[in-house]
C-alpha cells in the first residue's frame, strides 16, 4: 500500500509527486506512456518555455479561464520559486523577449530530466508503461486505483494530473476528466485553447507557409474589438496560426461571429504611412502599382494587398491618387480576416474546459467531493496566454497538491 498514488508523468504530476515524496511519504507515479513528459518534450518546439519572468500580479493577467481559483497556487508556488527549483536541480535559465524563460539549453529533455532527478532524489516510484482503468472509492474517500491490467494499488491519496485533450497523441486523452465525471464532479466541456484559427476567405491558400513578425493583430467578436496582440503569426493552408493568433484564439466561443485584422505597419499611423508610400510611388513613379510594392510588403502579399485595395495593378505608380493611396493604407492596417471556427482540438497546445474549480478547494486542490482525491494541471477548467503561463499552472497547483493539505486538516 501506497501513501500516494499520482496519475499522470507531466509536469504538473511530477511536481506533486516529488513534492509528496519530498514530505516522507511513500509515492508511486504512474504513466500510460514509455517515458515522462511526452507532452513536455514537444513543449515550445522543442525548447520548453517552462515559466515567465513577470512580477506575480501578471501571472494572473495572462490567465484566461478561472484566475481568482490560482490565487493560493501562484502565491505558493510562484514563477521565481519554479525558476529557483530548476536551478536546484541543476538547470540552467535564459529569459526571453516577453519575459520567457527557456533552459539556457534550449532543449525541453533537460527540463524533464531535471524533474526526473527531483523524482529520483525523494524516491519516489516511477511505474510506466501503465494505464489507469479507474479510481478507487471506498466511502466517500479516495482508496486507490485500479490499473488496465485489472490490478488494485490502495493508498490514502489520490494526486490526478492526467492532463487535458489537446495531442492525444502524447497520452492527453480525457481519461481524467472521465474519472472525475464518474465521481460526481462537474466538467465544463474541454476544447482547444492557444490553437490555430480556420478561415474560409479565398487568399488564404494563396499565403500558405508565409510568416509575417511585428505585426498586430486584433480580434472583434460581433464586430466588437476584444483583444490586440503584438508579434508573430503565420498563414497556413486552412487559416491562420502564430504566437499571437493562438493567444487570440483562447477568446474565442461558440456561437459567435469573429474577425482579425492584421496591422502590417503597426509602428506608422496612417498619415505617417501615406509619406511612405508616397516616396516609395516617387521612387518607381515609372513602374506599374504591381511592381511597386517591394520595399514595403513580401512579394506573396502583393497581390492580395492589391486586390482588396482595389486600385488597377497595371495602373502607374505615378498616377496613383490620394484617395487611392489612402485607401491602400487602410488596407495595410488592417487586412481583414474572417474567422470561421478553431481549427480540430486535437492541434490545440492546451485544453479550456475540464474539471469545474467549484468543485475543488483552491487552496489544497482537494476535490470537495471526494476526500483524499486531489487534482493538479490541465484536467482542471483552468488555461492562459502563451508564454509560460499555462507551464506555471502546472507546477503550482502540482505544488500545493502535493502538499498533501486536506479540508479535514485545515478546520
Amino acid at each position: 500500500m501506497y501513501k500516494v498514488v499520482v496519475i499522470g508523468g507531466g509536469p504538473a504530476g511530477m511536481m506533486a509527486a516529488g513534492k509528496a515524496a519530498s514530505q516522507g511519504n511513500d509515492v508511486v507515479l504512474l504513466d500510460k506512456n514509455e517515458k515522462l513528459g511526452k507532452k513536455l518534450f514537444i513543449t515550445g518546439k522543442g525548447r520548453c518555455n517552462f515559466t515567465n519572468d513577470c512580477d506575480v500580479e501578471e501571472l494572473f493577467e495572462n490567465v484566461i479561464t478561472n484566475k481568482k481559483f490560482l490565487y493560493s497556487a501562484f502565491y505558493s508556488f510562484t514563477n521565481m520559486d519554479t525558476i529557483a527549483f530548476f536551478n536546484q536541480m541543476g538547470l540552467k535559465e535564459k529569459v526571453e523577449r516577453g519575459g520567457r524563460v527557456f533552459p539556457a539549453s534550449d532543449k525541453s529533455s533537460d527540463v524533464i530530466k531535471a524533474m526526473e532527478r527531483y523524482l529520483a532524489h525523494n524516491n519516489v516510484k516511477v511505474m510506466l508503461n501503465t494505464g489507469v482503468k479507474d479510481l478507487l472509492i471506498k466511502d466517500g474517500k479516495a482508496a486507490g486505483v485500479i490499473l488496465d491490467n485489472g490490478e488494485e494499488l490502495l493508498a490514502d491519496k489520490v494526486i490526478l494530473a492526467t492532463g487535458g485533450v489537446t495531442y492525444p497523441q502524447t497520452g492527453s486523452t480525457g481519461d481524467g476528466l472521465d474519472f472525475a465525471k464518474k465521481t460526481g464532479h462537474s466538467i465544463k466541456k474541454a476544447h482547444g485553447a492557444l490553437i490555430p484559427l480556420v478561415s474560409e476567405d479565398p487568399f488564404i491558400k494563396e499565403l500558405q507557409g508565409l510568416s509575417l513578425r511585428n505585426i498586430k493583430a486584433t480580434l472583434f467578436e460581433s464586430g466588437k474589438k476584444k483583444r490586440d496582440l503584438f508579434g508573430e503569426m503565420i498563414f497556413t493552408h486552412f487559416g491562420i496560426s502564430g504566437p499571437v493568433i493562438l493567444s487570440l484564439s483562447s477568446y474565442v466561443k461558440e456561437g459567435k461571429k469573429y474577425f482579425v485584422e492584421i496591422d502590417l505597419k503597426p509602428a506608422l499611423d496612417i498619415k505617417t504611412l501615406d509619406r511612405r508610400l508616397q516616396r516609395d510611388f516617387e521612387k518607381y513613379s515609372n513602374k506599374q502599382f504591381k511592381n511597386s510594392l517591394d520595399d514595403l510588403l513580401p512579394q506573396r502579399l502583393i497581390p492580395v494587398v492589391i486586390k482588396m485595395s482595389g486600385i488597377d495593378e497595371q495602373k502607374r505608380a505615378n498616377q496613383i491618387s490620394k484617395e487611392e493611396r489612402l485607401e491602400l493604407a487602410s488596407v495595410l492596417k488592417g487586412l481583414k480576416i474572417t474567422v470561421k471556427s478553431k481549427a480540430d482540438i486535437k492541434l490545440g497546445i492546451v485544453t479550456s474546459g475540464g474539471i469545474e474549480t467549484k468543485d475543488i478547494d483552491p487552496s489544497t486542490m482537494e476535490s470537495k467531493k471526494i476526500s483524499g482525491l486531489y487534482f493538479a494541471g490541465e484536467v482542471i477548467d483552468v488555461d492562459a496566454m502563451t508564454g509560460g503561463f499555462n507551464l506555471q499552472i502546472a507546477f503550482s497547483t502540482g505544488y500545493i497538491a502535493g502538499l498533501l493539505e486536506s479540508r479535514e486538516d485545515k478546520k
